[in-house]
């Protein structure tokens, strides 16, 4: 079994879990946030998880103030708003760090076994230009940056964070691992 499978997680309620609550299944992880320009993900990743969820999809949201702070609220404020605004029924996890010295286990693991992303549309470009670069290559670009998990618990794709869910890149990625 992965070793992914046995990182401790809390849901966004801080119940404890272990991603090997989802073993055999196909994983989404992104890392979110409810005030950023690409909030509006929320609506594909819901609707890929509604689509997907009866062959085997997962999508794993886990909150992240560390761009711009634009995960500001608690977490019961955060469910509320997720929910009454695009209707949120993926597992929701509480706030964690995903890069720097305090970055968590799962996002350590996560970057060790995908360094770099398929990129996007210039999201990268467009931050430098705001004069926000991540300080090393593999570092979390910005908030819905994804990682693609199979059945057997590896991280087989990394997606930068302007590729929703709903880019052919990646539903073809996800409808391969699903169809394995």
């Amino acid at each position: 079994m992965s070793k992914i499978y046995d990182i401790a997680v809390n849901s966004i309620d801080g119940k404890p879990q272990q991603l090997g609550d989802y073993a055999g299944k196909v994983l989404l992880v992104v890392n979110v946030a409810s005030k950023c320009g690409l909030t509006p993900q929320y609506e594909s990743l819901e609707k890929a998880y509604e689509q997907y969820r009866e062959k085997g999809l997962v999508v794993l949201g886990f909150l992240c103030n560390q761009f711009g702070e634009q995960e500001p609220g608690s977490e019961a404020e955060i469910k509320d708003f997720c929910i009454s605004n695009f209707g949120v029924k993926f597992p929701m996890f509480s706030k964690l760090d995903v890069n720097g010295q305090s970055r968590h286990p799962l996002y350590q693991s996560l970057i060790a076994a995908q360094p770099k992303a398929v990129a996007g549309g210039g999201l990268r470009e467009k931050l430098a230009g705001y004069g926000r670069k991540p300080e090393s290559d593999s570092d979390i670009l910005w908030n819905f940056e994804k990682f693609l998990i199979n059945r057997k618990g590896e991280v087989v794709a990394r997606f930068e964070p302007d590729i929703a869910v709903d880019d052919p890149k990646l539903l073809q990625a996800i409808e391969k691992q699903l169809a394995a």
